[in-house]
């Protein structure tokens, strides 16, 4: 389950983000929804489907096109509330409590039982609702399940890949002047690293993030 303080502490960073890519991205009204499906569609990718070769499922990689799928849900969720945090943490509140009880979704004069449909016919139910313009989290959250990683899991990728993020823009990361090898090592691993040795249920979680990379970066 995906605690209060962690969809608050995700919508505020999400939209610090987006305002860092674009002041005025609430007018500029992007087309968060669009990503979900380039991103699903990426995510079959890892996963293999071609019939005529040989393909092994890529978990991590599925589980980190999760996370960014998760970044465009979020995007799209607080544009629908005109980036207003409370109304947006609202919103998703509701989102997460329906599905709970949720195991049928319709879609174009279809009935689709969800623990029925194995994981690339579940992407391909994801990309056809998200062309839609439809968000359905009884739906992701059981791809989270066939992905194996929890919400405390994705919680703490998804603070994690947006506090790197972060401090790639404030290290120059648009001017081109931000090294992201450190002493042999890409910048991911040293995130790993550090939110392996820190403690997500505190409120500061996201600050001790920053502060190790901080610590870390080879100035």
């Amino acid at each position: 389950m995906l605690l209060t303080e962690q969809a608050s502490t995700m919508l505020m960073l999400q939209a610090s983000m987006n305002a860092k890519v674009d002041p005025n991205w609430v007018e500029a009204r992007y087309p968060y929804l669009r990503a979900v499906v380039i991103e699903g569609a990426e995510a079959i990718e890892h996963h293999g489907w071609k019939w005529w070769k040989k393909q092994e499922k890529d978990l991590p990689q599925l589980q980190m096109e999760l996370i960014d799928i998760w970044h465009f849900i979020l995007s799209e969720i607080l544009l629908k509330n005109g980036a207003n945090q409370d109304q947006s943490l609202a919103a998703l509140t509701t989102l997460l409590s329906d599905s709970e009880s949720q195991d049928v979704i319709d879609f174009d004069n279809k009935q689709y039982v969800i623990e029925q449909l194995d994981l690339i016919s579940k992407f391909e139910l994801l990309i056809a609702l998200s062309v839609s313009r439809r968000i359905e989290l009884a739906l992701f959250e059981s791809i989270m399940k066939d992905c194996e990683i929890s919400w405390e899991e994705l919680y703490c990728q998804y603070v994690g890949k947006n506090v790197l993020n972060m401090f790639r823009q404030d290290r120059g990361y648009k001017e081109g002047t931000y090294q992201k090898i450190w002493n042999g090592r890409e910048d991911n691993e040293y995130l790993v690293e550090i939110i392996d040795s820190l403690d997500s249920s505190q409120l500061q979680f996201k600050d001790e993030v920053y502060s190790a990379l901080e610590a870390a970066y080879p100035d």
